[in-house]
């Protein structure tokens, strides 16, 4: 089948399908005459499965998942049922809210008496933890920000270009009490932005996927590891050139770099979020 064909199998936009394509999940052969991707009715009956579970809130990670037998088709709508079930019960609770509000039809910012409607504000503000963890987490989503990460990649890479040919034959990989302690070829200093590589599009989903059956912040909190986790390759490979050139001998002065660092970042967000 042709693009438009699927579009009219499917009742699905073009958008969506070429989506499913770019995410890996479907992958039509390619006609050799002339480049068209040709669509198979197993195609079509996988886009039509992945828009489904979709429609259910299940993540692309958990749908590639099932389709490389990964997981178990039951136990992922279990999942996402329980994840379903505390969503509806925060959703039942403000709209309960919402319902006793409206019976006053004269409501102002200036007069509103939380207290009027909610007693108990302890045992409010704990059924509404999900959404006070949002409000906390923006610190977050800007440090684990693919823009974040792609300024990490780049300042290593960057780094290792400008470096290599000044290093010595071998640099060293290992510290004992501020003296090397194993050494390498001087190469070894382009392995710090390929472990910024290996540790978002590799690591990354085993972190995701421990954190989804743990918390509902899955997605930020895999990316705000991610991004810590570059931050050290990145720190480390700062610390050998500073070794090298006989700068700091003791990896504190690193840390105290990736604390300015963190600290810089989350002064940042506090000043974007007041302005």
């Amino acid at each position: 089948m042709t693009i438009k064909e699927v579009e009219e199998a499917t009742k699905l936009p073009r958008s969506n399908i070429r989506f499913y394509e770019k995410e890996g999940l479907v992958v039509p052969e390619r006609n050799v005459s002339n480049g068209y991707r040709e669509y198979s009715a197993t195609d079509v009956d996988n886009i039509r499965k992945i828009a489904y579970l979709r429609t259910l809130g299940i993540p692309l990670e958990i749908i590639r998942e099932l389709m490389d037998g990964k997981q178990s088709l039951y136990r992922a709508v279990k999942s996402q049922a329980k994840r379903l079930d505390n969503q509806m019960e925060d959703l039942e609770n403000a709209r309960r809210l919402c319902d006793a509000m409206l019976q006053d039809k004269e409501i102002h910012f200036s007069n509103l008496d939380v207290e009027h409607y909610v007693p108990d504000l302890q045992e409010q503000w704990k059924k509404s933890r999900n959404i006070f963890r949002m409000d906390s987490a923006g610190f977050l989503y800007l440090w684990g920000g693919m823009a974040m990460w792609s300024v990490l990649l780049v300042v290593s890479m960057i780094t290792a270009l400008l470096s290599y040919r000044h290093l010595p034959p071998e640099i060293p990989i290992q510290w004992s009490h501020g003296a090397a302690s194993s050494m390498a070829g001087r190469y070894v200093i382009f392995l710090y932005p390929a472990a910024c590589i290996v540790i978002r599009y590799v690591l990354r989903p085993f972190i995701w996927r421990w954190l989804y059956t743990h918390t509902v912040f899955s997605d930020s909190l895999a990316d705000y590891i991610t991004n810590s986790l570059c931050l050290v390759a990145v720190s480390v490979e700062i610390f050998t050139l500073l070794y090298v050139h006989g700068t700091v001998r003791h990896i504190t002065v690193v840390l105290l770099a990736d604390t300015i660092v963190l600290v810089a970042v989350f002064v940042a967000w506090h000043s974007r979020r007041h302005k």
